[in-house]
């Protein structure tokens, strides 16, 4: 018979639950990244290194998700590595939304707030902020 609070399993289960989708995402992020280098190694291995005393900015395909994705749906090796690096940008801020949800079930409002807080500030930095 399971004598433990109701509220006290809810909180473990979650916890769980945040630190399976954390692993998760994390070892999935870096599957697709060591997947699109490797590709990229073989195609370009043996290609002499670049030269970096003039920067160029990055190229188009790497400008937007969405071109990235599509990048990478046509196995772009790069595109493959950038979506890597993307979904492991996206991990933490996907736990943040999830603890969101998770507060506003248990009605624990004042995380629900700082939480709200945190996650306004992630999505004011990622869309530009304010434009200088």
């Amino acid at each position: 018979m399971n004598t433990e609070p109701k509220k006290y399993r809810l909180d473990w289960d979650i916890q769980q639950l945040i630190g399976n989708m954390l692993r998760f995402g994390v070892w999935l992020s870096a599957g697709i990244a060591g997947i699109g280098g490797i590709i990229y190694l073989l195609a370009h291995g043996l290609e002499k290194a670049p030269v970096y005393k003039v920067y160029a900015g990055e190229p188009a395909v790497f400008r937007s998700i969405s071109a990235v994705i599509k990048g990478a749906l046509v196995f772009n090796s790069s595109s493959i590595m950038q979506l890597g690096v993307l979904l492991l940008i996206a991990t933490p801020i996907a736990r943040v939304l999830f603890s969101f949800f998770a507060f506003l079930m248990e009605k624990d409002y004042l995380y629900v707030f700082i939480t709200f807080i945190v996650l306004s500030i992630l999505v004011f930095s990622m869309t530009g902020g304010i434009g200088v």
